[in-house]
């Protein structure tokens, strides 16, 4: 099978998820720089940057350009010279790829499996995402250990003396960060930590802690009544939809105080998450279904991925409709491009993403592209109907 060189770290959830679709499909892979010398580590990193800069660094089967946003990692290469990012775009290669493996991540041929596991990718990636980076950075801040981890990392990279430096700033540029990734503390929010590490509030913003705990919690339990029933999330085989669940999920697990509650609230989850980081995922066959056992996710998606994505759809549309060009983190440094919401009676303030404009077009889209009697069965079965997905 093929060998690729993921570029990244293992902070990152998607790294995670990239390294559990390799494993599942049967292709080798590194983690680069951690796991490459100084001059190969140093080589990559001035290829993939001018990549980067002439765009030509890829997402499968198509980017976006103008809404589709590069992230700082990670990247997917298997000659070193042509690059691939995002962890989706990257399951979607694999089952087109020359050496496939026989069980397709997204399986096609039955088309409301299909929807099903990219709605639960897609609602990890993006509304997980700030779940488990507020575990991280606001339920585990006396715990945290990235700094350290990602300097340790980096080494390939740094001068001598920047590891130390970069484990004592990183740390601060991600609590600093939390705001924009949906974690907005309480005036007077006191972590237990120094103040430089101590999640910040936003003038103008409410605060977000107790609907992404609560949602955190709501998510861990229909994993658990899911998974005390079946192996996976839609059967009796890994697909797109666990890698996502676990990139995210697992991230925490060397997060110290959110690995102990996510152990104590679902020990099943927990045990899952650690099978497929041993690889226990790799080989499982069998058949997929849409189990009644899913509805407690599906709601769990239905009441938060769902509104956030038609709310940030409507206010990106509205901000370009009004001349705005600026978008994403660039327009929240900046105070432009925001909008207000609100998620299970909780009110929130974001900024429009273009990215997140993507996802959710292309997630309507493929609703609009199934046909009449599979919407039906999608409605008696989950409540997912024509209004759910009108507002890509």
């Amino acid at each position: 099978m093929a060998s690729f060189i993921l570029w990244g770290v293992t902070p990152s959830p998607f790294q995670l998820k990239m390294q559990a679709l390799l494993d599942y499909a049967g292709h080798a892979w590194q983690r680069w720089p951690g796991q490459a010398g100084r001059p190969q580590a140093i080589g990559m990193a001035l290829r993939l940057s001018r990549a980067r800069k002439r765009q030509q660094v890829v997402r499968y089967p198509a980017r976006v350009p103008g809404e589709d946003e590069y992230p700082a990692v990670p990247y997917y290469t298997e000659d070193g010279r042509h690059f691939g990012y995002d962890s989706t775009g990257l399951a979607l290669y694999l089952d087109q790829h020359p050496q496939r493996h026989d069980a397709p991540l997204l399986p096609v041929d039955e088309p409301r499996l299909a929807f099903v596991c990219r709605l639960i990718d897609e609602a990890f990636d993006e509304f997980g995402l700030y779940m488990v980076h507020h575990q991280r950075w606001v339920t585990s801040a006396q715990t945290n250990v990235m700094g350290e981890t990602t300097a340790r990392e980096l080494r390939p990279l740094l001068p001598p003396l920047l590891p130390r430096l970069v484990a004592r700033r990183m740390p601060r540029r991600q609590v600093r960060r939390c705001p924009y990734l949906f974690s907005v503390a309480p005036e007077g929010f006191d972590a237990g930590v120094s103040r430089s590490l101590t999640p910040p509030s936003r003038a103008g913003f409410p605060p977000t802690h107790a609907l992404l705990d609560a949602a955190w919690r709501q998510y861990l339990a229909a994993m658990e009544n899911l998974l005390l029933r079946q192996p996976y999330l839609l059967g009796e085989r890994f697909t797109l939809a666990d890698a996502s669940a676990y990139g995210q999920l697992s991230m925490n697990l060397v997060d110290g105080r959110a690995a102990d509650l996510m152990r104590d609230i679902a020990p099943s989850t927990f045990d899952w998450l650690c099978g497929i980081r041993d690889g226990r995922h790799i080989g499982s066959r069998g058949n997929l279904a849409l189990s009644e056992d899913l509805r407690p996710l599906i709601r769990a998606i239905a009441e938060t991925f769902v509104p956030l994505m038609q709310q940030n759809s409507a206010a990106y549309r509205c901000a370009r409709a009004a001349g705005e060009s600026v978008f994403n983190e660039a327009a929240f440094n900046t105070g432009r491009s925001l909008y207000t919401g609100e998620i299970q009676g909780w009110p929130f303030r974001s900024v429009a993403k273009s990215f997140q404009g993507v996802v959710w077009r292309e997630l309507c889209a493929r609703w609009a592209g199934l046909d009449r009697r599979d919407k039906d069965q999608l409605e008696r079965q989950y409540a997912l109907n024509e209004a759910v997905f009108s507002h890509g």
